[in-house]
């Protein structure tokens, strides 16, 4: 089913996440656990060629800090990489994900 829904769907909006994220939230303060609960997302980017293709038109940001300490690496062009090597940020070119 996952590949059904990924292939029909380009765009998830914000309403749609936000309501997942609730329900997920609402399930969980139903039935407490003795450990942390996480909620992963994942994207492909198979055949994404930023130079070429805008497909990237906004962000979600979270209510609530996911984790203290999170690590987060940046996969842009040269310009990009080197923004983010001035912000002390690790980062990753498409050439460096082909090696």
């Amino acid at each position: 089913m996952g590949s059904l829904l990924s292939a029909t769907m380009s765009k998830v909006p914000k309403e749609t996440l936000y309501e997942c994220v609730n329900a997920v939230l609402t399930a969980s303060a139903e039935k407490k656990r003795k450990f942390n609960e996480t909620v992963d997302l994942q994207i492909g980017l198979k055949n994404y060629d930023p130079q070429k293709d805008k497909r990237f038109s906004g962000t979600v940001k979270l209510k609530h800090v996911p984790r203290q300490k999170y690590k987060v690496c940046l996969l842009g062009d040269q310009q990009h990489c080197d923004q983010a090597k001035a912000l002390g940020m690790d980062c990753m070119s498409a050439d460096d994900l082909k090696s």
